[in-house]
């Protein structure tokens, strides 16, 4: 397992070992001990799986508060996607900049992304297939976001012409600078 630091450090790619042969493939996702070896001591306590049928779907930009504030440890079992890690914490030297990386079932690799960090991806092929673990379960009362759009952030998302297919709740989300519950 092969861990990595991106342009912000405490957001890591992860790319697992996948041993195949005429039958298919195999590959260990996670492994505690590999985990803690590269000073991650994390706690998974959820898996969660989504699918999104059309490409352009895309959700986010997520976080929850404390007392259910997450790590995430996202992949994707099928298609691909542009997933986007957005740093939240005020007092950091990278507040309002983020991490996007191309995930898909064909690079394997794997986002981690630690608590403090707004989470958002779009798919860019259509049924896409995306797998994730947590470090707390969620918590409705806990759910936040901010804009997916926000100029301020800056990101830049591949769209379908329309657009992005987007939640009513993804639609609502504040600008980073409007909203009141980030982390310290």
């Amino acid at each position: 397992m092969k861990i990595e630091d991106t342009a912000i450090p405490v957001v890591k790619i992860v790319t697992p070992k996948k041993h195949g042969d005429a039958r298919g493939f195999f590959s260990e996702t996670y492994n505690r001990a590999a985990f803690e070896a590269a000073g991650l001591r994390l706690d998974f306590v959820q898996d969660n799986h989504a699918f999104s049928a059309a490409a352009g779907t895309l959700r986010g930009l997520h976080f929850q508060t404390p007392p259910f504030a997450q790590d995430k440890l996202l992949r994707v079992a099928r298609g691909r996607i542009l997933d986007v890690a957005v740093d939240i914490r005020r007092s950091s030297p990278t507040f309002g900049k983020h991490v996007a990386v191309e995930l898909s079932a064909e690079n394997w690799r794997q986002l981690l992304v630690p608590i403090g960090f707004a989470h958002g991806y779009v798919t860019l092929e259509p049924d896409t297939e995306v797998l994730y673990k947590t470090t707390n379960f969620y918590s409705p009362a806990h759910d936040r976001g901010v804009a997916w759009d926000d100029p301020g952030i800056g990101i830049v998302w591949p769209m379908p012409e329309g657009g992005p297919l987007l939640s009513d709740k993804d639609k609502r989300w504040p600008r980073l600078r409007n909203a009141e519950e980030l982390f310290a």
